[in-house]
């Protein structure tokens, strides 16, 4: 079964900019996939549309499927279970007093009884490594760890499917590397947005290059970013 199956998916914003071009494509369960292009070539828009975020009405087109299942208002409540999405700015993600809190937030939302909530909040901040962490304030952590605060509350959720934006930005080396570590160790369906090729390298076997909302090619992570006159053609090149 496929993960994603997005068929013939356009999109424009209220103020006309058109986002998304007639984008299809499919992700298979247990693939890592990353997502790739210029600054507005439409990856973000993507990603929302894969978490049901976007479009803000949804009248149940079967453009995106997620396991199957076509986003729509009656499955968007099981959408969301299924399908993680971690944002790109972590201040976005998080709002509540403590970081227990933040990662139990998902769980709340599905109605789960409080002692199964504690139960997910330790084992999600054990894998992201913030044992202790219960208590702190998110936004007095370091962008790292506001990063693998909200994957934690991602994966408080038991998602099947991750979604990323931009994982890697305002990170030092450290912190990435250890980003990179930790969604390698996760065996996640994933699907990531970024303009880090060197992340792009080090997790995905395949790469989706987008530029102004159109697919250009689809295929092999070694074979496109290996083409560096197409990768310098669509805003990519060194």
């Amino acid at each position: 079964m496929n993960a994603i199956t997005v068929r013939s998916l356009s999109f424009a914003y209220h103020d006309g900019t058109r986002a998304l071009n007639d984008v299809s494509f499919s992700v298979a369960e247990g693939e890592c996939v990353g997502v790739i292009g210029p600054s507005g070539a439409g990856k973000s828009t993507l990603l929302l549309h894969l978490n049901g975020i976007l479009p803000e009405r949804l009248d149940g087109t079967p453009h995106v499927a997620i396991f199957g299942k076509d986003i729509s208002p009656r499955t968007l409540h099981v959408i969301r279970r299924e399908a993680g999405l971690v944002f790109q700015n972590p201040d976005d993600q998080l709002f509540c007093p403590t970081v227990a809190e933040d990662v139990a937030f998902g769980p709340e939302q599905f109605g789960l009884d409080p002692e199964e909530q504690a139960n997910r909040v330790r084992v999600a901040l054990a894998q992201m490594g913030l044992e202790g962490f219960d208590a702190r304030s998110p936004h007095h952590l370091s962008q790292g760890e506001k990063r693998r605060v909200c994957l934690a509350g991602v994966l408080a959720c038991q998602p099947r499917l991750l979604l990323l934006d931009e994982p890697t930005s305002s990170l030092d080396p450290r912190a990435r590397r250890e980003l990179i570590s930790l969604v390698r160790s996760l065996r996640l369906t994933t699907l990531v947005a970024t303009h880090d090729l060197g992340l792009v390298a080090d997790l995905c076997t395949r790469v989706i290059l987008l530029n102004g909302g159109t697919v250009i090619t689809d295929g092999p992570t070694a074979s496109i970013l290996g083409n560096e006159m197409r990768m310098e053609a669509n805003g990519l090149g060194k």
